[in-house]
């Protein structure tokens, strides 16, 4: 991860993309991206989304590569950790969905 996020970093300082790269402009862009991956399964079924063919596949991995680099630098600007912060949430999780009452199920902790 720290080499990913030095290598996105040199190639956004190379070109002088600071300027544009305030947290509000990354986190916007980030949302776009995301709702790219979005876009290639609107209108599947299940069962087709389950299945994409190698093309679509190759289009999705391009777009969730996309994803993970503005939430990369998102992170690195913000000052955090995206593997810690991930580990710490998985714990929150873990509380808030104990498998007794979360397994099988898709409801929200709330829910419970």
């Amino acid at each position: 991860m720290e080499e990913l996020i030095k290598n996105i970093r040199k190639f956004a300082q190379k070109r002088d993309w600071d300027q544009f790269h305030s947290p509000k402009n990354l986190a916007m862009a980030l949302s776009v991206e995301a709702a790219e991956i979005v876009e290639h399964f609107q209108w599947l079924t299940q069962a087709e989304s389950n299945n994409l063919d190698p093309l679509k596949l190759a289009e999705v991995k391009a777009e969730i590569a996309d994803v993970m680099i503005y939430l990369t630098r998102l992170a690195d600007r913000l000052g955090i950790d995206p593997v810690q912060a991930a580990k710490e949430k998985m714990q929150l999780n873990e509380k808030k969905y104990p498998v007794k009452k979360a397994k099988g199920s898709a409801a929200k902790c709330t829910d419970f």
